[in-house]
């Protein structure tokens, strides 16, 4: 009974995005932002302190399948060129789109229209540890929890690559683990999609250019999503799955044919909602309550 009224307490903890906004801890190191007019001539603090090559200078560029997003080119930097904001929204469809500078991010577009029919109400994936630290392992076990609940979208974890429409690789896929991938690769009925999870399956992360990893998935295997991170939070999985099933409300996409809406609105009370969604009990009639048995 104590856990019946803790749990009533704590209301509805799901995320009500993308139907409303959502706020990440200040902590949470997202899209960097650069501003290369304050760069300082024959500076490359930035470029000398960054642990995996990912930033590089003349002209100032961050390639985000690199990035670990620690802070020490921030903190290196005298003239703070390098920020990290808290933008999410990091998922890209190739792996040039990573890297960043001047221009715009290209943000992930959805997949074709015979794909999206296919798969973008019902998406079974099965993922594969490359060889990973389990930190991204953890991150996509939280998307299945009651906070973020990638299961309301229709995406769901399976066993069985022959269960599945796709393939989501964590880990700098090691020698040791590369065969097991692609024996799932292939056991995957087609069509099929494959997602690079974090720094590791997309460059080789920390481990890059280790003999003993093959620096993230191989180029042979086509990936259809990148998302970038170490580990990625969990909303760059939901923002970067919805944008490749293109299922992001119209207003948080920049692309058009999207649906407005993928949640019902919340009641504007919650004991009103209950109660004008609760169906009546049913009851057996008898002489008392049925006058037509009487």
């Amino acid at each position: 009974m104590k856990r019946f009224f803790e749990r009533f307490h704590q209301g509805h903890r799901t995320l009500a995005w993308p139907n409303q906004p959502v706020a990440l801890h200040a902590r949470f190191r997202g899209m960097p932002v650069l501003e290369a007019s304050k760069c300082q001539a024959n500076c490359s603090a930035c470029v000398e302190t960054c642990p995996t090559g990912a930033v590089s200078s003349a002209p100032l560029k961050i390639d985000l399948g690199k990035c670990l997003f620690c802070p020490n080119c921030s903190q290196a930097c005298p003239t703070q060129v390098i920020t990290f904001s808290n933008d999410f929204r990091l998922a890209a469809r190739t792996r040039e789109a990573l890297v960043i500078g001047d221009h715009a991010f290209e943000r992930a577009e959805a997949l074709g229209e015979k794909l999206r029919k296919l798969l973008g109400r019902s998406l079974k994936l099965r993922q594969v540890c490359a060889g990973g630290c389990n930190a991204c392992e953890g991150e996509l076990n939280v998307t299945g929890t009651v906070v973020f609940d990638v299961g309301r979208f229709g995406v769901q974890f399976v066993a069985s690559p022959r269960h599945a429409d796709g393939i989501v690789v964590t880990g700098p896929v090691s020698r040791n683990m590369e065969s097991a991938m692609r024996a799932t690769y292939a056991a995957v009925p087609r069509p099929k999609i494959v997602i690079a999870y974090g720094a590791c399956a997309i460059s080789g992360g920390p481990f890059i250019d280790s003999p003993d990893c093959r620096n993230g998935i191989p180029s042979d295997i086509p990936v259809d999503l990148f998302l970038p991170g170490c580990p990625p939070h969990p909303m760059v999985f939901l923002d970067g799955i919805l944008r490749l099933l293109g299922r992001l409300p119209r207003e948080q996409s920049e692309h058009r044919g999207h649906e407005s809406s993928l949640l019902p609105a919340r009641p504007a009370t919650a004991g009103a909602g209950r109660a004008a969604e609760r169906p009546r009990p049913w009851r057996r009639p008898d002489s008392c309550s049925d006058p037509g048995r009487r």
